[in-house]
Parts: structure tokens; sequence; C-alpha cells
């Protein structure tokens, strides 16, 4: 850091430089030198003169900077003088390079400018053969010049070769040096117009130790042109060839590594791609938009960053910049005015204010935080007093003092020109700071304090003594109306001839130019010029929130005064190419957040990745990221990310990590993203809709009026599902925020982290420890065969002898895993005997093929035989739930009410292992976990139990056996007696949900039947409606609304069974609907929207669809 270098043009043209570690401006030592403006590198910087030539200034260095020309001599042997220069007419020129199709004499050779000299004569290269030119002379020998040559002479060596070497060194280290547009040999080339703009980068492109410079520069015909072969060894490098461009370019600008980005004259931009070590020019041009309407005037391009600035000087940042995607995917506003910025080696934003002309260093750039906070005035002071002696009619700039520090704020100062173009230079050639002689001479504004610290908007006048000093009067752009009328002067005069031997001390004059390319410092450098100063204010143009009227007048309109920042997070993850070839790829992860005090976060999720030698990238906005489901795949730890599109498609975006803290730091970072991007706060709301997934995940969806608005309804695949600490086989809920969940081992839980809004909630209720145990399946699979009867040798095409419940998958006792690493084994394997449709007592169950149902009984026509093997697993958590012991529970329901509703105590029935019906005692919204409970008889166990509106409560017996239970209310809270209702013909009923009016059930074949004629004197309905196949759980909500866990969804067969499903069309004249809307899919095993009461205008659905229906008288009670 110690010998990077800040450099800088001031509005006369003179150049200034400051280094971190000394931290003093320091003008250079050609004070004839006016450039225009300055790029930099870290090993030299460039410029553009006012004669709109290139300048070159090369950091001296101990190590001379040599060149190398070589060229080669042939010869051929011929009998009679042997070895000469006389050739044949279809053999190589006398002198030539290396391959011999190029003519080298050596009188070509020419220093390529006046900034190189030679060191020596021409000399042979000895070391060419390995041995003393005494002995060789540096020859090689062959048979013919398209040969390879060797050190040995042999009979049949016709030709011979060696090298000539000279060095020419670079003289010009350490000053600013003219650097040709053209070379002597390059005449025939076409000759670039004069530059107006120039920039250089690239220098990070390759990792070789061997560094280039991209030089780019733009002419004044709007052409851009490229500078060859700049390296260490040849800094000037060795021609200007042309880039084809679709429009005129005003401003380029290049990064330190493949970036560039230019400014076209009517404020539209383009970017260069298919830059790369190889093709340092690119291949093409890309247009992007401006910021504003206003149009660009200004850019600047960093690693990973683009800057830009408008014509009304506002500063924006160009969101999603990479190598993979230079052209990025949208512009924030920064705050602050600026003329011009420039980007540093590691992302350090540099800037000239555009009032006051200040240069200003942004604050706070880190890897992560991109856009920094603040800007920050450079306080580097003058490097003491110039003493400078010259002839008549010579131009000097003797200066010394301090500039942009906060104590030189109340010292009124000459007006500064408010210069919008480049002909500032051209126009102020004989600008210069005059010696005061006479203080009392110099007029000085009287300037209101307030307006201190904007543009040093007083003009002073200079006088002379000598009435024969020539002057120069330069007409500068006029003052704003706002100005005191005694600082509204656009004439400036100042003395043409100074006198000898003077010394003076002056602040710097405003800048124009500043270029950070050879500042390398980065967000832990300690630079004491940069630093931030509470002593006075900054310039109205960079905090405008001084004054209410520059707020107005720097806000576009329609535009929010809100500064923006931008924060990044970087890390390496794999990604599931869903496409062919089917792999995990390793990708760049980039999540990009945009903020702004009192608006909604603005992130975008960005994966980069190289394919076929091509650098490409995908990318998601975080808004609609509608969930992050942590899966187990491939060993890996694994997130599926989902959005609208790709949950229409099926398939998610899978990203996985080798370690769990990589996992567990990015789910909870995306998780944080997501809630912020859609203003969710940590706290869950009592109308949420709750979720468990097969893998027993819990997800949450905060619900919208719009999600049950019939017209103008939100689809299911763009309802956002967050994840809740815990795990859980099924959760139920109510508007009250009484929720309740039943874990894989029959544990019931309580939530416990939003019960109680008005109340905050120690970490004692949020945080407490949380687990549950699961069985892991295998199967056992064998085929009969006469000799030796059951046996594990199947047929070819029979499934895996040991495998999962599909048989596609090969499952043995020793490969079998955890569901993740936080599952610990608590038991050995061992036969399960509670397999659906019974077992012998070995365990085993018998079918006549595998594709075939199962029953535990064998036959003689059963071949093939199964058993299910089990093992347990716990997992430990933390997250907001309640154990509620000791009653191991099978199945849970609450009472579904409307918002408005209060009650004394909250109905909640269960069902338990055993199949007794639980009547929960003392559940209140302060109390959600209850006393105790109540058992309510029955003549048989149950299995299935909801509460509906009006205290209805249905059951479903083990045997698919429906009931209602009569006279249940808030007085009489367990009922008095069970109601028999008949099944569905030839249908078994395995869950029930009841609504405020609708009583829906799902049977053993997956359809899902409605029941008909519920009225208040006749709650038992009179009839069942089949509605629809393919279902798994149906949830019904106070409101009516009717959602389902689907088996499959239409047209993917391949998906996991478990998809989230909407009816849509459900209103009170029309309580069976009319269609599904499919949602967020595979791998889903619970819904509940039974906490959902929020209502919207109904109005006509958008399509229907014709249903099937079937009926079914109603029974007759029975006794209690």
């Amino acid at each position: 850091m110690s010998g990077s270098l800040l450099w800088a043009v001031d509005v006369y043209g003179r150049v200034f430089s400051v280094s971190a570690a000394r931290g003093r401006w320091k003008r250079t030592a050609d004070v004839l030198l006016e450039l225009k403006r300055v790029t930099g590198s870290p090993q030299c910087c460039w410029g553009i003169g006012c004669d709109h030539q290139v300048y070159l200034n090369v950091d001296p260095s101990d190590v001379p900077i040599r060149h190398q020309e070589e060229t080669y001599e042939n010869q051929r042997w011929n009998p009679v003088d042997g070895y000469t220069d006389t050739l044949l007419p279809t053999d190589r020129w006398q002198w030539t390079d290396e391959s011999g199709l190029n003519p080298q004499p050596l009188q070509s050779f020419v220093l390529p400018s006046t900034n190189w000299e030679w060191e020596g004569d021409w000399y042979v290269d000895d070391e060419s053969c390995g041995r003393e030119s005494t002995e060789t002379g540096g020859w090689e020998y062959a048979v013919d010049f398209p040969a390879a040559f060797t050190k040995e002479k042999k009979w049949n060596s016709c030709v011979r070769r060696r090298r000539w070497l000279r060095y020419r060194r670079y003289k010009a280290l350490g000053s600013w040096a003219k650097v040709p547009s053209q070379v002597p040999v390059d005449r025939g080339r076409p000759h670039p117009e004069p530059f107006i703009d120039i920039s250089c980068g690239g220098w990070d492109l390759s990792d070789s130790p061997q560094k280039h410079i991209y030089l780019w520069a733009v002419s004044q015909q709007g052409k851009v042109w490229f500078r060859t072969d700049i390296r260490h060894q040849n800094p000037e490098g060795t021609r200007w060839e042309p880039v084809q461009v679709p429009r005129e370019v005003a401003q380029v600008g290049a990064g330190s590594k493949d970036l560039l980005w230019a400014v076209l004259w009517d404020g539209q931009l383009l970017v260069r791609t298919g830059i790369s070590k190889d093709c340092p020019k690119g291949s093409s041009w890309e247009l992007v938009a401006s910021p504003n309407q206003k149009g660009a005037v200004h850019v600047a391009v960093g690693i990973n960053v683009v800057w830009a600035v408008t014509k009304d000087k506002k500063v924006w940042f160009r969101r999603g910049v990479d190598s993979h995607n230079p052209t990025g995917s949208g512009w924030i506003n920064i705050g602050g005015e600026m003329v011009m910025l420039s980007v540093g080696p590691n992302d350090q934003v540099w800037g000239i204010g555009s009032d006051d002309r200040i240069m200003y260093f942004r604050h706070g750039v880190t890897a992560t935080e991109v856009t920094g906070r603040s800007w920050v005035a450079v306080s580097a002071q003058l490097d003491g007093s110039v003493i400078t002696s010259h002839s008549s009619g010579e131009l000097t700039a003797p200066s010394q003092g301090s500039i942009l520090g906060c104590d030189d704020m109340d010292i009124p100062e000459p007006h500064v020109p408010k210069i919008t173009s480049d002909s500032f230079i051209s126009a102020l050639v004989s600008d210069r700071s005059a010696p005061i002689k006479d203080s009392a001479s110099v007029v000085h504004p009287t300037v209101p304090e307030g307006d201190q610290v904007s543009s040093q908007e007083s003009t002073p006048t200079l006088q002379s003594d000598s009435g024969n000093t020539p002057w120069s009067i330069v007409d500068l752009e006029e003052l704003k109306g706002s100005v005191p009328s005694t600082a509204c002067s656009s004439v400036a005069t100042y003395p043409f001839e100074l006198e000898q031997n003077l010394v003076e001390q002056e602040k710097i004059p405003p800048w124009a130019w500043v270029t950070g390319g050879g500042c390398d410092i980065d967000s832990s450098s300690h630079v004491s010029w940069l630093y931030i100063s509470d002593t006075g204010p900054l310039s109205p143009s960079i905090a405008p929130a001084l004054s209410a009227a520059n707020t107005k007048r720097m806000q576009p309109e329609g535009e929010p005064s809100t500064e923006k920042s931008v924060r990044v997070k970087r890390g390496c993850m794999c990604w599931w190419r869903d496409w062919l070839p089917h792999q995990w790829e390793d990708v760049c992860v980039t999540l990009e957040q945009v903020s702004s005090a009192g608006s909604i976060r603005d992130d975008i999720l960005y994966l980069y990745y190289t394919h076929n030698h091509k650098k490409k990238y995908v990318h998601a906005m975080i808004k609609e990221v509608t969930a992050l489901v942590p899966v187990i795949r491939d060993a890996l730890y694994t997130m599926a990310v989902y959005t609208p599109e790709k949950t229409r498609q099926r398939h998610p975006i899978l990203l996985a990590t080798h370690s769990q803290q990589d996992f567990n730091t990015w789910l909870s970072l995306l998780n944080e993203s997501c809630c912020e991007s859609r203003g969710l706060g940590d706290h869950i709301s009592k109308q949420a809709l709750w979720a468990v997934t097969s893998k027993g995940d819990i997800m949450v969806h905060e619900p919208l009026p719009s999600l049950e608005a019939p017209a103008q309804y939100l689809p299911s695949d763009q309802m956002f599902w967050r994840q809740v600490p815990g795990h859980l086989l099924c959760v139920e809920s109510n508007s009250l925020g009484v929720v309740w969940g039943i874990g894989h081992d029959h544990t019931a839980w309580v939530y416990t982290g939003g019960c109680r809004e008005d109340s905050a909630l120690g970490n004692e209720n949020v945080n407490q420890a949380v687990s549950d145990i699961r069985n892991v399946y295998i199967y056992e699979n064998q085929r009969w065969n006469p000799m030796t009867g059951y046996t594990d040798k199947g047929f070819p095409t029979d499934r895996y002898m040991w495998s999962d419940s599909s048989g596609l998958k090969e499952c043995t006792k020793e490969s079998t895993s955890l569901p993740s690493p936080q599952w610990t084994w608590v038991s050995d394997w061992a036969v399960d005997y509670s397999v659906r449709g019974g077992t012998d007592k070995e365990g085993w169950q018998y079918a006549a093929d595998f594709s075939v149902t199962f029953h535990g009984y064998k036959t003689v026509k059963d071949f093939v035989r199964c058993r299910r093997w089990a093992r347990k697993c716990k997992i430990n958590l933390t997250g907001p739930w309640q154990k509620v012991p000791p009653i191991p529970l099978n199945d849970i329901t609450i009472l579904p009410c409307l918002a408005q509703c209060s009650l004394e105590q909250v109905p909640l029935w269960a069902i338990s292992v055993k199949g007794d019906v639980l009547c929960r005692l003392g559940v209140t919204t302060d109390n959600p976990a209850g006393n105790s409970w109540l058992h309510v008889g029955t003549d048989q166990p149950f299995k299935s139990i909801c509460i509906g509106g009006g205290h209805q409560v249905w059951a479903i017996g083990r045997d698919g056996a429906v009931f209602y239970r009569g006279s249940v209310s808030a007085h009489n809270p367990a009922g008095e007696c069970w109601y028999h209702i008949p099944s569905p013909p030839r249908q078994t009923l395995k869950q029930v949900s009841v609504g405020r009016t609708s009583v829906y059930a799902v049977d053993e074949n997956s359809n899902l039947w409605y029941r008909q004629g519920l009225t208040p004197s006749y709650p038992q309905g009179s009839a069942w409606e089949l509605i629809s196949s393919n279902v798994c759980k149906v949830s019904v909500g106070p409101l009516d609304q009717v959602w389902i866990i689907a088996d499959k969804v239409p047209g993917y067969p391949t998906e996991s069974s478990g998809t989230v499903c909407h009816r849509l069309g459900v209103k009170p004249m029309q309580p069976k609907g009319l269609s599904w809307d499919f949602g967020i899919g595979g791998g889903w095993e619970y819904l509940s929207v039974r906490g959902n009461s929020i209502e919207a205008q109904r109005v006509a659905p958008r399509s229907p669809l014709s249903n099937k229906t079937q009926s079914q008288v109603n029974g007759k009670a029975v006794g209690c």
C-alpha cells in the first residue's frame, strides 16, 4: 500500500499525486505539463494532454525496464566460399526473425520513441549454442532452413544461423513522457484521431506474473482505440488498433479484470463482452439503458462494480455486475452529486463533487458492502511551498496550503468555475494563481455562513502594480441566480507573466479529474487523510439532507429521496443442473441485497458457472422465491429454492454444500433476505397457513386478502413459505393464534413463539429443546422357487432384494444412512409388524408379484414376499415449541373461528395413539397448552377427528366409519352422543375436515368427498358427493376455503407425492368450488388453513370444470 498513488488533475491542468503512506499532495515536476484526464494502474499512470496526445508516467524502480530486440543472421554453404550470405532465391532473407518469415535487418530496428535509449551495440547471443563464441561463433546448423537447428556441425549441415541481440532501456521513469501515436514501422496503419478520453485496466485478468495492461481510448470522432502489447518490459505498448463500435462513444471505463463500459453521446451505455486473456479486445457490444432520462455522462468500472454519473450529476450503481454477467441487472441511486468517479483496485470509489469540486472518497466500501456508507472529503495537504525560477513568458504554479479539510471551510475562497465539458483545459491554458502582492487589493465578497460548504462562490479581483503585465481573460460559466451579486462575475483575470523566484502558499485549485486505479487501499487500510470529520458539514451536493431545498433539487420527480445501499454475500456451492447432462455444477453464489431506510429490500440471488468454457449465470429475484426447503441429496446438504416458474416446471433450484455449517449459514441468510424482501417480521401472524413436509420441516405462509379472492386470487405457486424451527408430523392452528403439532413419536407440542403478540416473549419461550423420533424403513424382498422355497435370488427384472418402498433403490442395512447429520440412531434394526394389511408371525407379507398388493397371509399363488425393517433415529433441535405430556397423540383439531371472535376457552380435540377421543380443557390464547385432558367415550378406536364452525365435531373410526358428535357447545365442550354417518359406497374414509358450513373427507383410495345437505337443523347432512381424486390430505378453513395435499400433479409422474393445491371458485352458493390451482409440491405431507379468516370480496371464478357426482342417503343415529 505504501507505494500506491492517487493521481488527480485540477481545473487548470496541473497534475498531482498523493501516496497512501506519505499523505501529502505532490505536484509533478514538469510545471509545463497540462493534462485533461488521467487513468492509473499499480505500475504507471496514463494521461491525455491539452494537445489531445497520450502521456505516460511509469513509477520509478531500482530495476531498469529493458526490452530485448533480436534478429537472426542466416547463411548457406557452397563448395567454393563455404558459408556465405549468398542464399538461394527460395531461401529466407539474410536477416529475419526466428521463423524466417519476416525480414529484420539490423538497420530496421529503431527506438519506438525518444523515451528509450540503446544499451550498447548488437552482439551475438553466445548462450544459444551453449558454447563460447570463440568456439562456435553462436552458430546453429541444419540441413535446410525449414528444419530443426542444432549446435553441432555435421557433414550435411548446409545452412546455419545465429541470433543477434540488442537491448533498449526506458529512460523516462518517474516523469511524464509523450507516447507516440504511431511507431515508425506502422506508417501504413490508420492513424488515430486526437483523443478525448482514456482508461486502462485488465492487469488482474491473468494470474501469470507477467502482467499486461489494456489501454482503451476514445477519439474526437467517437471511435474506440485499443493499445496493444503493454507490459512491464514495454510500458508504452506497440500500436493503436481500432475497435468497432455501433455508435459514437464519449467516454470509456475499464476495470482491473474483464469489465469494460462506454458512454455514448446520447447518454446510453455500451458493455464490451467476450474479454479474456486470450481475447483482450473482446468480441461484441451490448447496449444498456441510461439510469434515468437525462442520460449518462460518465462511467467508472471496478472488479465487480460499475458506477455512473448522469447529466444531472446523480450517482448511480449498477446491480448484478460480474464477469459472467457484465451488463448487470439494474440501476440504483446513490446519494451525492458528482461530475466524475473513479474505482480503485479493491473497488474503492473516488469522486469529484459537482458544486465544490472537492475530491471525495466513498467510506465503508468492503467486499460485502460494495456501495459503502457515505462520502468523505479527502483531506490530504499540499507538499510544502513551491519555489520557482523562470524567465519571462513561462507558466508556473507555485502552491502550498491545505485543501478538502474542514478547517478550510471558514475562509472565503475564489470562485470555482462550474465546468461541464472537456473544453476547460484549452480555455484555461494560461490560468494560474497569481502572487498577491497587496492583500488589501484582493476583494473578498461576503459569503453567507450557510453557503461556505458549497461552491466557493466568490470571485477575487487580482490587481497588479505593473501596468505592463499582460493579462489573460477567460470567460467562465455564469453562476446561479441564488448566489449574491457580488459573486456573480463570470470573468476571471489572472496574470500571464509572473515574477521570478517567488515563494507562494495557496490552496489547491478545484479538482477536475481523479484516478484511483493505482491507489491500492481497502477498508482495513489506515490512511490518515481519509477520515470522517465532525468539525464541519459536507457540500450540499454530497449531504443533501442539510437543506430541504437541496433535497428537492437533487431528487428527480417520482424518485425516492432515500439513499440505497448494496451488500453482497459471496460463496461457493453446488448447483444441480436440471437439463442434460444432469449433474452437479460448482458455482459461485452471490446474494446481492439492496436496502434503504423505510423501504422493502430488493435482493437477487446469482449463480455463476462455466459451461463449455463459456461464462454463464442464472439468477432468482428473492422477492419471487416462494420457499427454501432443506433436503438431503447425494450425501450433500441441499436446499430446494422454489420460484413460481420453477414450481410450475416442477424443478426447483437445488443448491448444496459439503458442510452443515455453510448450509445453515446460507439457509439462514436466504430466509432472512426472503422475509425482509416481503416486509415480514420475526413474528408469525395468527392468520398464517401451516404446513409440514415429508422431512418433518415446518413451513408457514402469511396470507393476504387476495389469497381467497375468487376473481384476482393469489396463485398458489406464488405463495411464500418460510421455515419455523422444529420437527413435526402434523400441525393445526386457528385464527386466535393457538397452534398445536404432533411429532413422529406422537408427542404433542404447542407453539409458543407467536401466541401473545402484546407481550414480549423471552428466550425461554422461543428457544426450547425440541426432539423427535422417527423410523427409517427398508424392505427385504424374496421370491419363491420350487427347489429352495423363498430366497433372495430374484429375477433380473425384479426389484432389489433389499430396497426402499418403491423397490427402485437398493437399501441395505449397512448402506442406509441417517436422514441428515442432525439425526442419531437410537435403536437397532428390527422387523416392523405394524404394516398396513397385516403380517405373519415373522413379519412377512405375500403377493403374486411385487407389483400387486401385499397381504399378511400366504396362499398357493403367492410367489413373492417382503417384510419391512425399521430403525429409530432421533433429532434434537431448539425452537418455539413446548412439550405437552403425557398422552401420545395421533390426530388433533382446533376450533376454527373468525378473527374478531373471542372465546374464554378454545375447543381442542385429539385422538390418542390407542384411538381414544380426548378434549383439552383450559386452552386459551394466554395458555395455549391448556390444563388437562377430558376423555370422551366411544364404541371403537378412532383415527381422525375435526371440529368446525358451530362446534361441529366429526370423526372417523379405524374401520372407516364416520361419526358426528351431537350437542357440543362452549358450555358442554364434550357433547353428549355420537351419530353414525355412513361412508361413501365401497370406500373407507381416513381423514375428515370441517369448516364453517362444509365437511370434506378423504378415503383410502385418495378420493375427496363433500358432504351435502348440511343445515343448522340437520348438521349431519344427507349424502356424500365425489369432488376429486388424487388427494392425500384436506384442510377446510373458517371461510370454508378448501386446500389439499395432492398425491401427484397431472403431467409430472416422476415428482414425489405431496403438492399443495387450492380449490378455486368456493363461495357460499357454490361451496364445492370449480377447479384446482396447483402450487408448490413434491414432498409436502400436511397442511392447515384453519387459521386464515381474512375475507375477500367474492366475485365469479376464473374457469369452471365439470365434476363427477355420487350420492348416498344418511343413516340413523346410534346411542353414545
